[in-house]
């Protein structure tokens, strides 16, 4: 597999395809991997790569990547990996899509860098909505499964990454302030659930200031209404 290295970190990225680069962040919370793409109602890297540059990757500490873990650790530390990655591969500027947590990792690189995103598609976007209980439970069962094959992980150092993860509101990573001067267009595929709740994807087409939403999206049918309508908003954003 593909391996991008920088100090210690070691990121397994594929790609496929041809054209202007499209970067995916993977659904599955701390467990982000690209093989979690197929359980999604449609999968990017097959509907994108016809007509895109499409680059899928396992976040750092998930499926086939490593990192050490630190007390310093939170959403920068991903933002960090993705900006690095597209330097690595030589993309100055591309458009984003994630999953699940992969939307607000989406939210991160425009927080860091809207200058390389020419757009964004945030599918199912998690977020803070009666439901931080669950997101503090899903970092324990992570962690506790990295522990248990990890000897050079201290667990003094899960407690303050935890809640520099989920301890925040809203996306857990920006705020509304930031949603609202977003530039970039915007396409949102709305969640239905707990860990993806309706009323935060409502709220970031309400705050964001060029977006469009859709909301039926998982069915066999309608995933493949919007794989088309994913691509489509790709390519009249593509310079």
């Amino acid at each position: 597999m593909p391996v991008f290295a920088r100090n210690e970190t070691r990121i397994e990225w594929w790609e496929a395809g041809e054209g202007f680069p499209v970067l995916l962040f993977a659904p599955g919370g701390m467990r982000s991997a690209a093989d979690i793409w197929g359980t999604s109602p449609f999968d990017p890297r097959e509907a994108l790569s016809e007509s895109f540059r499409v680059i899928s990757m396992d976040q750092r500490n998930a499926g086939g990547s490593t990192a050490p873990v630190t007390a310093a650790d939170g959403w920068h530390s991903y933002t960090d990996d993705h900006l690095a990655l597209l330097d690595h591969l030589g993309v100055e500027r591309c458009h984003v899509m994630g999953g699940c947590i992969g939307s607000s990792y989406c939210l991160g690189v425009l927080q860091a860098d809207a200058s390389r995103v020419g757009a964004a598609v945030l599918q199912n976007p998690i977020g803070h909505h009666e439901n931080q209980d669950l997101f503090y439970e899903m970092f324990d069962t992570w962690a506790d499964a990295l522990l248990e094959h990890r000897d050079d992980v201290d667990p003094a150092a899960l407690p303050p990454f935890r809640e520099r993860m989920y301890g925040g509101d809203f996306t857990f990573n920006v705020d509304r302030d930031f949603v609202a001067g977003i530039e970039t267009p915007l396409l949102i595929l709305a969640g239905d659930d707990a860990y993806h709740p309706r009323p935060i994807a409502e709220e970031i087409a309400a705050l964001a200031p060029n977006n469009e939403m859709i909301l039926e999206w998982k069915s066999e049918e309608a995933a493949s209404v919007a794989a088309a309508s994913v691509r489509a908003f790709l390519e009249r954003h593509t310079p």
